[in-house]
């Protein structure tokens, strides 16, 4: 997030500043509330952290001035004095929260920033679904493709949606799993309840328990005050644990409790909190894997693993293509015949390493070059061209009904051999083997008699062809 510090003690605003900066943020200082007023005008800040008391304007009449013209714009209060009326008057003109400048405080305020991040992503998530929450509690019939991969995959879905079972997805970056995710909470009879989504990968580790399952006051420096977590916000609803690979081993012990007991402590305290929440969880990686090495828990694992849903990669589902391109135009307010059929082709033939996420973006990029033009293939540019699917290095993948290997060698053969006219020199390297070698695999498919000479001219004539 970028952030603003402002504080009429300037050190102090350079500090709290470079804090916040080695906590990821990209941060900024001013000492005082109108040179922040200039420096919101020139540039977008998503968070400012304002001294309470200083020269005018002091932090209340700045939490005013960027309500009235930033709305958007997180403002949490620092203040060396806990006067409870001043700090309700605050929250009443739209103050996030404050920390009282005492001992390391930082370490509160960085909670503060993220959970505040969190919050505002989560209303904006909740906007994008207005009017289309009716459409989601149908279940995720919406989930675009026909795949029959995709398609098991939401028969999976549907039937465990109306339960309350641990739900764990599985599949590549960009596959779709928060989609999944979402659409069985809202397909639950929990759909009234709370979304809640925590990516367990984007969470420094020693902020990630606390986010989790909150704190009391005094659990550690700048602890002023007992704070809920995540588990807490979605009782009665819906927590969705992203990337649970990335979960922390000393955190995958007291996630076991939860799922097992339905209870938990807070950090630092000791009292059982109880919470009624349905699990869904996602990962990209080879948890199974990750139990041999000892870096994910086997009974944690099991518990997770009640009712998998494996995602397919788009690579597995190349037909979806032109029905995910034709949902990416309609969203983006695109006529139906944006893309062109050349460029149409490049899509289907590309293997989209980065999936439905990386079709997107590559969709939303060739809009901007197109710009009122029809969309071309010069103006498609994929992450990894070694990827197209009719390169030398391209394998095809197995379908979910599987294949015969002998059935698809022949079918290349021929292929080839269509390709080169019937000549044996060519068809061979087409397919990357030897004369000899493309003689004994067509002989074993009953193409060629064995002990047969070539046909008059073919392979003399290419020869010639090639001395010449």
């Amino acid at each position: 997030m970028r952030v603003l510090v402002v504080d009429d003690e300037i050190k102090n605003a350079e500090l709290t500043a470079l804090a916040l900066a080695d906590a990821g943020h990209e941060t900024a200082f001013v000492d005082g509330g109108r040179a922040a007023l200039d420096r919101l005008a020139k540039d977008r800040f998503d968070a400012v952290i304002t001294d309470l008391r200083m020269k005018a304007p002091d932090g209340l009449a700045l939490l005013a001035d960027i309500k009235k013209q930033w709305p958007e714009t997180i403002v949490i209060l620092m203040t060396a004095y806990a006067a409870l009326d001043t700090c309700r008057g605050a929250f009443k003109q739209g103050a996030y929260d404050y920390v009282q400048k005492e001992g390391e405080y930082h370490d509160e305020l960085e909670l503060l920033i993220r959970r505040a991040a969190a919050e505002r992503d989560l209303r904006a998530d909740n906007r994008r679904l207005t009017g289309t929450v009716d459409t989601l509690r149908k279940g995720v019939a919406t989930v675009r493709g026909d795949s029959p991969a995709l398609r098991q995959a939401r028969t999976l879905a549907d039937k465990v949606a109306v339960t309350d079972s641990t739900v764990l997805l599985r599949g590549e970056s960009g596959t779709g799993k928060d989609l999944f995710a979402r659409a069985i909470h809202f397909a639950s009879r929990r759909s009234a309840g709370p979304w809640v989504k925590v990516n367990c990968g984007a969470i420094p580790e020693a902020l990630l328990e606390s986010e989790l399952f909150g704190h009391e006051k005094g659990a550690f420096t700048g602890a002023v005050r007992q704070k809920p977590g995540r588990f807490e916000d979605a009782n009665g609803g819906t927590l969705f644990l992203d990337e649970i690979g990335e979960l922390p081993l000393a955190l995958q012990v007291k996630l076991l409790q939860v799922i097992e007991e339905k209870t938990f402590t807070r950090v630092g305290g000791n009292q059982p909190v109880t919470v009624s929440v349905r699990l869904i969880a996602a990962t990209n990686r080879d948890l199974e894997e990750m139990v041999r090495e000892r870096t994910f828990r086997e009974d944690l694992f099991f518990r997770l693993n009640v009712f998998p849903i494996t995602l397919p990669p788009l690579r597995d589902r190349p037909g979806d293509i032109p029905m995910l391109v034709a949902h990416v135009l309609e969203r983006q307010g695109a006529p139906p015949d944006k893309v062109t059929p050349a460029a149409l082709a490049e899509l289907e033939r590309y293997a989209f390493p980065g999936n439905v996420r990386e079709l997107e973006h590559t969709l939303e990029r060739a809009l901007i070059l197109a710009g009122t033009d029809p969309i071309e293939p010069e103006h498609l540019a994929f992450a990894r061209p070694d990827q197209m699917r009719d390169g030398a290095a391209w394998v095809p993948r197995i379908p979910v009904e599987g294949l015969s290997l002998e059935a698809l060698e022949r079918e290349l053969i021929l292929q080839a051999l269509e390709r080169a006219s019937g000549n044996k020199s060519q068809a061979a390297r087409l397919l990357g083997l030897t004369r000899r070698t493309l003689y004994s695999r067509m002989e074993k498919h009953g193409l060629r008699t064995p002990g047969a000479g070539d046909e008059p001219g073919d392979d003399a004539a290419e020869e010639g062809r090639e001395g010449a």
